[in-house]
C-alpha cells in the first residue's frame, strides 16, 4: 500500500502532525499499537499545561474548539517557591496576556485528535498494529506491520515516544541522561479554593507543583528521588493527602484524594539529529526534558506545526522525504529545544544538591528576578511562544 508519509505513534505529536496536513496534497498512514482508551469516570490523573502557541496549533487544526470547556481550567497566576526564602511571581494580567496556560486531561486531548483523524479523508489508520520491519530505500521507505500489510511511502515520521522503534531503527544517537527521581502524578480535591493559580515549590526531596483543575481541584506532580516516590506510593489514602498538603504548606487546606497515584521515572534525553534522508522525529521520540517547566508537551505540538508547515511549503515537484527539505524542521525546532533542555536540567541540578551557599545563591535569584518586572514579563512572553 502506497502513501506520502507514514507516521509512527497516534499519541498527542503524531496525531496533531496527522491533523495539521488535512488540506495538503499528502496521503498519510497513521500506524498505532492501540486506540485511546475510553473517557474515565472522573479525572485523568495525566494533565498538561498547554501554552497559548500550542493551543493556538490545536485550534487552527480543528480540535481545540471540541475539547469539553468545563474540563479546561486557565492559569491566570504561577508562584515559585524556592527551598528557602525565595519567591517569583507570574500574573497573566501584569504581562497584559489573557491566561498563562490551559491545564488540560492527556485523555481529553488524546480522544479528540483520534477522533479528528479518524474523519479525515487524507488519513488512512491502522490499528491495533505494531511495526516489526522497516526498509530505508534511497527513493522510498518500507514499512512492515504485525498484521501482515506492507506500507510504503516518501517518508516516515518516528512519534512513538522517549523509547522509539523508528529512531533506534534508523540509528540516530539518543543520548540519554537518568535523572534516578519519578514523577508522581495525583489529582485532589481542595477544601480551599486555588483561584487559577499554579504553584511550584523547589524543596530538598524533589519539585512539587500544584495545578489547577475545574472546581476546587488540583492535579500534583511531585519529582522526587525514586525511594522517596516509593515511600510516597506506599502510603494510604489519608497519610499521603496530609503529605502532600504539608508539603505545599497546607496552602488549600485538606486535600482529599480523587485518583490513586501513579509514577513514572524521569530522564533527559537529547537527539542530535532529528532528521534523516526519509526520515523526521516528533515529540518524545526527539526530545525529552525534566517535567518542571511543564513545557514538555508544547515541544512535541509544536515540532508537529513546524514539520506540518515544512512539508506543507514544498511544492508538487519536491520529494518530502528528501533530507535537505526535512532540514528546514530540524533548524527551526533547535533553538527552543536546546533552550528549554538546558534550562529545566540546570535548574534541576541547581536546587538539588542541598548546601547553605548554594541555597542561599539560588533562591537570591528567584527574589531579583521576581524584582524586575521587565525580565519577569519577558520569561512570560518567551513561554507563552
Amino acid at each position: 500500500m502506497r502513501f506520502d508519509i507514514l507516521i509512527v505513534g497516534a499519541g498527542l505529536a503524531g496525531a496533531s502532525l496527522a491533523a495539521a496536513l488535512k488540506s495538503s496534497r499528502y496521503r498519510v498512514a497513521l500506524v498505532e499499537g492501540r486506540p485511546p482508551a475510553p473517557a474515565p469516570a472522573g479525572w485523568d490523573s495525566r494533565v498538561y499545561a498547554v501554552s497559548p502557541a500550542a493551543q493556538g496549533f490545536l485550534q487552527e487544526i480543528g480540535a481545540w474548539q471540541h475539547l469539553d470547556v468545563s474540563r479546561l481550567t486557565p492559569v491566570y497566576d504561577m508562584a515559585i517557591r524556592g527551598d528557602a526564602d525565595g519567591r517569583l511571581d507570574f500574573s497573566a494580567y501584569d504581562s497584559g496576556v489573557d491566561r498563562l496556560a490551559w491545564i488540560v486531561e492527556s485523555g481529553l486531548m488524546q480522544r479528540e485528535l483520534w477522533e479528528s483523524v479518524k474523519r479525515q479523508g487524507n488519513v488512512t489508520l491502522f490499528c491495533p498494529t505494531q511495526p516489526q520491519r522497516l526498509e530505508m530505500r534511497e527513493d522510498a521507505v518500507l514499512l512492515g506491520l504485525t498484521s501482515g500489510e506492507t506500507l510504503e511511502a516518501k517518508l516516515v515520521v518516528g512519534a512513538d515516544g522517549a523509547d522509539s522503534w523508528v529512531r533506534a531503527q534508523t540509528g540516530l544517537q539518543a543520548d540519554i541522561l537518568l535523572y534516578g527521581e519519578m514523577g508522581l502524578v495525583a489529582n485532589f480535591e481542595c477544601e480551599k479554593p486555588h483561584r487559577n493559580t499554579a504553584v511550584q515549590w523547589f524543596r530538598p526531596d524533589g519539585v512539587l507543583a500544584w495545578l489547577p483543575l475545574p472546581g476546587n481541584r488540583v492535579s500534583v506532580v511531585w519529582s522526587t528521588p525514586q525511594a522517596h516516590a516509593g515511600e510516597l506510593l506506599g502510603l494510604d489514602e489519608a497519610s499521603l493527602c496530609q503529605r502532600i498538603a504539608g508539603a505545599g504548606g497546607n496552602r488549600l487546606g485538606a486535600l482529599k484524594l480523587l485518583t490513586p497515584p501513579t509514577a513514572f521515572p524521569l530522564r533527559l534525553m537529547r537527539v542530535p539529529r532529528i532528521v534523516a534522508p526519509r526520515l523526521a522525529l516528533v515529540g518524545d521520540a526527539a526530545h525529552v526534558i525534566h517535567p518542571l517547566s511543564g513545557h514538555g508537551i508544547n515541544l512535541g505540538f509544536l515540532d508537529a506545526r513546524e514539520l506540518a508547515q515544512a512539508l506543507r511549503a514544498l511544492p508538487d515537484y519536491r520529494d518530502c522525504g528528501d533530507e535537505r527539505a526535512l532540514r528546514r524542521y530540524e533548524r527551526a525546532r533547535a533553538e527552543e529545544v536546546a533552550l528549554l533542555q538546558s534550562a529545566t536540567h540546570g535548574l534541576q541540578r541547581l536546587f538539588r544538591p542541598q548546601h547553605p551557599a548554594l541555597s542561599a545563591f539560588r533562591n537570591l535569584g528567584l527574589n531579583l528576578t521576581d524584582s524586575l518586572p521587565v525580565v519577569r514579563n519577558l520569561l512570560v512572553r518567551y513561554a507563552l511562544g
